[in-house]
């Protein structure tokens, strides 16, 4: 059997592992790049004798070299705390991130996909979004290091497809759950979890009623395979999220019951650009890729709470 050779920047990270366990289990050669940042090596240390996988530490930011048939370039961190930490260094994973990875992929022929987000429709004045949105970004806000370098490499992405002829697909990955988030990287479901297993009072921002759709990661690793693996001509963008919408005063509810936690809720001011609402329009995903979510909210969290209670 012929191996595809398959690269994953940001590989060790919470959703990158689990595209790691996959695309292995599909039998696939995987290359797993991570500078550490955000990622870690305990997410993949059960695949290191496994002699199909290879970790690598290296930062996209500079140039990388191998012989690969697909890109997966998911590098980049992901939660507010961690983006905002360094902002330009998140502009600059972003973008060169980008630049080196396209260049890679059209030096060797490969397919390449790029992990956009949710983010590029920043606080969105159409609901539910659909990918023809163009978004409503605060170029100058707290959260633009992040929004702007995705929206920037999705433009990197697009000119590389026109100009070179670079094999590209763009997935839009809306909020995102399940094992291996990092305890405190400052995501609402990681720190309710957290929170609700230690009976600490669990911190809702603003009144709770902003909205978010939540979806569990094997959902997503499905959808981004089946992005990679579609036709040619279906570049994207496309979004991959669960279109049931919670607020945030539910989820926070939600978890407390699900983890029988003695933790009170308690209010604090709502961070600057948090957006209102955020619910993805997959009528482009179920046509093109016939992928819709199958995991619900409640079987999700069960098993991300059984997780957390293995590392808090």
């Amino acid at each position: 059997m012929s191996r595809k050779k398959v690269l994953i920047t940001g590989g060790a990270g919470f959703v990158g592992s689990h595209l790691c366990d996959r695309l292995l289990k599909e039998g696939n050669e995987v290359y797993c790049l991570d500078n550490f940042f955000t990622g870690q090596k305990q997410n993949v240390v059960h695949l290191l004798d496994n002699p199909y996988f290879e970790l690598i530490r290296h930062d996209v930011t500079t140039p990388f070299f191998i012989e690969t048939d697909e890109i997966y370039n998911l590098a980049c961190p992901a939660s507010p705390i961690h983006y905002q930490y360094n902002a330009i260094k998140t502009m600059k994973t972003s973008v060169m991130g980008a630049i080196n990875m396209l260049g890679l992929a059209k030096r060797v022929n490969a397919k390449i996909l790029q992990a956009s987000t949710s983010e590029v429709y920043g606080d969105p004045l159409v609901h539910p979004q659909p990918e023809s949105y163009w978004g409503h970004v605060n170029p100058i806000g707290e959260r633009a290091c992040y929004d702007e370098g995705k929206r920037s490499a999705e433009t990197l992405f697009l000119n590389y497809h026109k100009q070179n002829n670079v094999k590209i697909k763009i997935i839009r990955i809306f909020n995102t759950y399940g094992p291996r988030m990092h305890p405190n990287d400052g995501r609402v479901v990681s720190n309710f979890i957290v929170q609700a297993l230690q009976n600490q009072d669990i911190t809702v921002y603003g009144q709770g009623n902003q909205t978010r759709s939540f979806q569990y990661v094997d959902d997503l690793v499905e959808g981004m395979i089946r992005l990679m693996n579609s036709k040619d001509s279906f570049i994207g963008p496309v979004n991959v999220g669960n279109p049931n919408e919670f607020t945030i005063l539910e989820l926070a509810k939600k978890i407390i019951e699900l983890t029988d936690s003695k933790s009170k809720i308690i209010y604090k001011p709502l961070p600057s650009d948090d957006p209102m609402q955020r619910q993805p329009d997959i009528s482009l995903a179920k046509k093109e890729l016939d992928w819709s979510p199958r995991i619900n909210l409640d079987e999700g969290l069960i098993k991300t709470i059984d997780y957390f209670k293995t590392i808090v």
